[in-house]
């Protein structure tokens, strides 16, 4: 289906024409005085000084031009040369009942899907998630599936840190620990256990120690150093205890990425690409691209244009050891190999922007991809507490993401039950996803690149912008239709039975359900959940004026009755749909 807006815009457009004026004069907008009008147009303003002529005799012309509109039910030309513009209920009923009968309620897929990927997790293994994790996770969730639902292929890799000091860091402080293990015995020629010789909390314990001491004790970063060397050389003892460490690791984080309702496609880590870095780093030599600077292998990416200082592309450190920037290039060559992207999306810190910048035109100078994929940075703020500085616990620490995920749960759980009686099981139910919806809410609501204040109080609050208040609408509209469906109604039957609108909030949230499809682009042209945020609060706050305004089931039409609920169950399906989107659910009560 053609955006409402763009039909609008086609017959004032045509008006335009048939007035003798460019056609192009004809663009129309949402109008900035909706107690004026619900559109405007301001094309006769623009093309004055062409058509040498005031404004208004232009906008009168124009006016003159759509007395029969079938789109229009007023045109009012206002000094010094507006249009004015107000739809009929007809126009905007017979477009929502076509959204009605689409499958995705008018919004066209894409007539050119791609192949993209998005890197959007970026775990270590051997860590517990905090809450530096989860905009990565949330932001990257939901442009995903906005995404998909427009049409495309779309890939997503957590893209694990499981290759690094951080493995001989948690290796060296258990053979400090136990160094009867088996796995540190190099003449061991025999099968490793199955069980692991640590339990998750353990695990959990033993990083954090030996990253401390190593800062202090250069002797036992040396020694973590070693391990980490024998891990990656493929010391089979080392290589058994990695592989114990994996899966226990990712065990956890699929657990803790399933309660966040995130989900990857690929949960490839830097050791994926191991293997591969030594030809990718022979190639860059042997074609003239990597070069020896104080030691280290590094790659020019400066160029021409650059206004500022844009440093080279280390490759390998003076002592040949590997960094991030090698993995992430040998990851984008691989992927090339394996998936053939069109695109591929980082979502990470904003702060990173620089070294992916370096990373990005490293992988065209040395043409890993080719000229035409498109290699996508989307940058982050961080998320504060209410003081301005990044979110802490209360004793200053950084929280783990399930505490505070538990947190709100415990909130929500406090909220439903404190004001009536409810089953346990069922009000836990309802509180994990009303959390869910006041965490991952409260974060898309604000543009991706910008800082937010995480406030509890104010994203569990059933009111105002947040994802409980938009949770309470569909739940609303959830039991308006099982009353009706209790006093013999069929939802079913009449959920096309869509008619112009009776009044102004009807008409009001036949609007609002119009900018569906233009929403759902928007997001996805500019990777912008908020945008679909902005678009449901409005939603929902139509929805919830035209239920106060409209005895919906006290309708003794059954027609008119028929046709509200209707309307009720697109409301319903499209606001489902877009929190599907932005990757949380609603509840059948609250």
């Amino acid at each position: 289906m053609k955006k409402i807006l763009d039909l609008i815009s086609d017959e004032m457009m045509q008006a335009f024409e048939q007035a003798g004026y460019a056609r192009t004069l004809g663009t129309v907008t949402l109008s900035n005085r909706p107690d004026l009008c619900e559109y405007q147009c301001n094309g006769a303003m623009a093309g004055a000084k062409q058509y040498k002529k005031a404004p208004i005799m232009i906008a009168n012309d124009v006016a003159a031009k759509l007395c029969d509109s079938l789109v229009f039910e007023k045109v009012e030309a206002v000094a010094p040369g507006f249009l004015n513009l107000t739809l009929k209920k007809e126009f905007v009923g017979n477009y929502v009942k076509n959204m009605r009968a689409d499958k995705k309620y008018g919004l066209e897929e894409t007539k050119a899907p791609a192949t993209i990927i998005i890197d959007y997790g970026g775990p270590n293994i051997a860590k517990p998630l905090h809450i530096g994790h989860l905009r990565s996770a949330i932001i990257g969730e939901s442009v995903k599936r906005i995404l998909r639902y427009i049409g495309h292929n779309v890939i997503g890799d957590v893209h694990l840190g499981d290759w690094g000091l951080q493995m001989g860091l948690v290796m060296n402080e258990l053979k400090v620990r136990k160094p009867e293990l088996i796995y540190f015995d190099e003449t061991y020629t025999g099968v490793y256990p199955e069980e692991p010789p640590f339990t998750l909390s353990e695990l959990e314990e033993l990083y954090p120690f030996a990253s401390k001491r190593s800062k202090e004790d250069d002797a036992y970063k040396a020694d973590a150093m070693n391990c980490t060397f024998k891990l990656q050389s493929g010391v089979a003892g080392y290589r058994a205890l990695w592989n114990h460490i994996i899966a226990i690791s990712v065990t956890d984080l699929k657990k803790n990425y399933a309660r966040l309702n995130v989900e990857f496609d690929l949960w490839n880590g830097e050791s994926a690409v191991h293997n591969m870095i030594p030809e990718m780093v022979e190639s860059m030599k042997k074609e003239g691209y990597a070069y020896l600077s104080e030691g280290a292998l590094v790659v020019d990416v400066k160029e021409e244009t650059d206004t500022k200082e844009i440093p080279p592309c280390m490759i390998l450190k003076s002592d040949g050891a590997a960094l991030y920037n090698t993995t992430d290039l040998a990851t984008i060559m691989m992927r090339m190999e394996q998936n053939k992207p069109d695109k591929i999306i980082y979502m990470t810190d904003k702060r990173q922007e620089l070294y992916f910048e370096q990373v990005f035109r490293c992988a065209r100078k040395t043409k890993l991809v080719k000229p035409e994929t498109e290699l996508k940075f989307i940058g982050f703020g961080t998320m504060n507490g209410k003081d301005g500085k990044p979110f802490k616990t209360r004793d200053g620490g950084v929280m783990r993401l399930e505490s505070l995920i538990q947190e709100i749960h415990d909130k929500m759980f406090k909220k439903i039950t404190e004001n009536r009686s409810i089953e346990n099981e069922e009000a836990s139910q309802t509180a994990e996803t009303v959390a869910l919806a006041a965490l991952k809410y409260g974060d898309l609501s604000n543009q991706a690149s910008k800082d937010y204040i995480f406030d509890i109080d104010r994203f569990t609050s059933s009111e105002g912008d947040t994802g409980p208040y938009i949770l309470y609408t569909i739940v609303r509209i959830k039991s308006i239709l099982a009353k009706y469906t209790e006093n013999g109604g069929d939802v079913q039957a009449v959920c096309s039975e869509i008619k112009p609108p009776v009044n102004q909030s009807e008409k009001q949230l036949m609007m609002e359900l119009a900018k569906f499809n233009a929403s759902v682009e928007t997001a996805c042209e500019e990777y912008a959940p908020h945008k679909l945020c902005a678009y449901i609060y409005d939603l929902a706050n139509a929805l919830n004026h035209f239920y106060h305004d409209t005895k919906i089931l006290a309708e003794e039409d059954a027609e008119k009755k028929a046709g509200w609920i209707a309307l009720l169950t697109l409301t319903r399906d499209v606001l489902e749909t877009s929190i599907d989107l932005l990757g949380f659910s609603a509840p059948e009560r609250m």
